[in-house]
């Protein structure tokens, strides 16, 4: 029961005195405020009947149809009309020169990533233009340039297993379903589950896996699987078929290409811009952007040195026909634009069978639903990186990633996101606007259009030098120390991951991750903090103070009601909880509740609950418990003790008799 004073006026007027004479003493015996109560949590509801239940939803329906038709939702689910209206000459001078940039860039590492996704190098190119136009409309970020990226491509590996571009272009489409269905239904908060050291430990994993899985091009020889010790075992079996030339040209890529990127580093004259003369100005921006076209550099010359191996033999390139050089080469590739069609829900093998829809979903397993939000992290990963403080709309970020991969579908593409290598040469460039994305998607277009005849000369090496110095440098080895000094239990989840995703399938690995996290905060939850104090009331009585610091619920109710016995039996003091910090409670807790005052009024042992908030009274009075008193006011203890002492003497005068 809540206490109720007999002589409620005189403590009211007690209370008021001590609020005008001393403001001090005032602190000193009232802990938290006394104007908290919400007495309506407490009260009943009027009941409605059917028609003004549906009157209300009507309402209800009425007035959220109204909100998702104005002005400022359109523009915040089309975020171009914000910028649109305010865009200059000058933004656009920018916008042409980064999406230039970053074209040039995307050009061979679509192709390299698709490679790596095990599918034609083609299918990296469709996925390269229509998500860059897309997310012109529907990006809030001005630096994510959607496209294929080395995470996703690894995971497409191994969600597909070979199973071929059919394939490839159905998970690009499921991708983007679950997306725009997650942002519809406001689902953007399940990454908030993975946490900084499981990011990292996933990521770090990957960028291995990555370069793993590329030694086989490296050397010339034929490999697969899906975990490190897999791929170890593949390359071991055919390691007779090496190649001397796809080595020598390889580490010569890769040493090229990290001199580059050093090269864009670096600056010659003074640190500060005001005081560089026109010549150190002119020299670092050339540095910068020979080191930023670092892949497209390499590429090209590749190329030459292919396209001369190659016409010196006399090979016709037309043919299906391996070319007689001491090392691979892409090969032919459709030349011209995808063509606009559905993704294959049923396909007819070889042998006159078919296979449906749900057999085909099966057939991919679960990296239907892993790859989507893993797609959903590395760009609001990216946002986060380059917005400044400014809050990242991640529902937004769902809708425009699912809608884009949505589209790359209808074009054949597997599927993409935004990619944190080819962000920092967007913000590098000078970016204004996401319109960087439609001179990045015209550059695609114009390559697909006319330039694929010379991709066949392009040697797998390069390739291959090409996406192992990007992601050697995403092993997130500087993140150990500062989580081993923050706190040293989060690097279990990390380094799980880590070793998980290397030894397991990644989703698993992740999804280890992810549960070790859960697990935790299962843990905190069972074990809240308790702060046990002995305090004196004005009348001299002694009694325990027990604060727990977070909600009563089945996890955590036994345990706080066994060390709150524990200190009661070994002090022999009366005890009172302070509920100040007990904002929801549930049925096991109101149990647990009701023994213990149980177990305390059997013994002859004082119980009082204070400042418990009334919606937690609610729930704890529906199970009727005996003995179950509350109180507010500081004040309101010494009589609660009065009384105490007067029943307890009155007990032991009758036992005496």
């Amino acid at each position: 029961m809540t206490i109720i004073n007999d002589d409620n006026d005189r403590h009211q007027n007690r209370c008021e005195k001590m609020e005008v004479n001393d403001n001090n003493l005032r602190s000193q015996y009232t802990i938290g405020s006394n104007d908290f109560i919400l007495v309506d949590e407490v009260g009943e509801r009027p009941k409605k009947n059917v028609k003004e239940k549906f009157h209300e939803f009507s309402s209800c329906l009425n007035s959220n149809s109204k909100t998702v038709f104005t002005y400022k939702t359109i523009t915040k689910r089309l975020p171009i009309l914000q910028w649109w209206p305010t865009y200059s000459t000058a933004d656009c001078i920018g916008d042409l020169l980064a999406g230039i940039t970053v074209g040039l860039t995307l050009i061979p590492q679509s192709m390299a990533y698709s490679a790596l996704a095990g599918l034609p190098p083609q299918q990296g190119l469709y996925g390269s233009f229509v998500g860059s136009l897309m997310y012109v409309f529907l990006g809030t970020c001005k630096e994510v340039p959607m496209g294929p990226t080395a995470i996703i491509s690894l995971m497409t590996y191994n969600t597909l297993h070979g199973l071929g571009p059919v394939y490839g272009t159905l998970l690009c489409f499921l991708t983007g379903v679950i997306q725009l269905i997650m942002g519809v239904v406001g689902l953007g908060f399940l990454i908030d589950f993975i946490s900084g050291p499981v990011n990292s430990g996933f990521t770090s994993a990957v960028a291995i896996l990555i370069v793993a899985s590329q030694i086989k091009d490296l050397i010339g020889v034929k490999a697969a699987g899906t975990t490190l010790l897999d791929m170890i075992i593949s390359i071991s079996k055919d390691i007779k078929n090496f190649q001397l030339g796809d080595t020598w040209l390889g580490i010569i890529c890769i040493v090229i290409i990290l001199l580059l990127r050093r090269m864009a580093l670096c600056q010659i004259g003074p640190k500060d811009v005001k005081e560089q003369t026109t010549f150190h100005k002119i020299m670092n921006r050339s540095m910068w952007l020979i080191g930023t076209f670092r892949n497209s550099i390499v590429v090209i010359v590749s190329s030459y040195v292919g396209y001369v191996y190659i016409t010196s033999t006399g090979h016709d390139v037309t043919s299906d026909a391996i070319p007689p050089i001491p090392f691979k080469v892409v090969g032919k590739i459709p030349s011209g634009l995808p063509e606009f069609d559905l993704p294959k829900f049923s396909i007819t093998q070889d042998n006159g069978t078919t296979v449906g829809f749900f057999e085909m979903v099966s057939n991919i397993g679960s990296g239907v639903i892993v790859l989507p939000i893993i797609a959903l992290i590395e760009t609001i990963s990216i946002c986060k990186t380059f917005a400044d403080g400014k809050p990242v709309d991640a529902t937004q970020e769902l809708l425009a990633t699912g809608l884009c991969n949505i589209g790359n579908s209808f074009f054949h593409a597997y599927p993409g996101t935004g990619s944190f290598s080819r962000s920092a040469v967007t913000a590098a460039s000078g970016v204004r606007t996401p319109m960087e994305g439609l001179y990045a998607g015209i550059l695609v277009i114009v390559a697909l259009l006319f330039c694929t005849p010379y991709l066949y000369y392009i040697p797998k090496a390069a390739l291959a030098a090409i996406i192992i110095a990007a992601v050697i440098f995403m092993v997130e080895v500087r993140v150990v120390r500062p989580i081993y000094r923050s706190k040293k239990s989060d690097l279990i989840p990390g380094l799980a991951t880590f070793f998980a995703c290397l030894v397991l399938p990644l989703e698993i690995g992740v999804l280890i991750g992810i549960g070790l996290n859960l697990v935790s905060i299962l843990y905190h939850a069972a074990r809240p903090k308790l702060l046990i104090e002995v305090h004196k009331t004005r009348d001299g009585i002694n009694y325990l103070m027990v604060t727990p610091d977070r909600c009563l619920v089945f996890p955590s109710v036994d345990y706080v009601r066994n060390l709150v016995m524990k200190q009661s039996l070994k002090r022999e003091l009366p005890v009172v909880i302070d509920c100040s910090h007990i904002y929801g409670a549930d049925f096991t807790a109101a149990k647990v509740i009701e023994m213990l005052t149980q177990d305390f009024s059997k013994r002859g042992q004082a119980l009082f609950f204070y400042n418990l908030k009334p919606s937690v009274v609610a729930v704890f009075e529906g199970v009727q418990p005996k003995g179950f008193i509350t109180y507010y006011h500081r004040h309101d203890l010494d009589q609660l003790f009065q009384r105490w002492k007067q029943q307890r003497q009155q007990i032991e005068n009758s036992s005496a008799d």
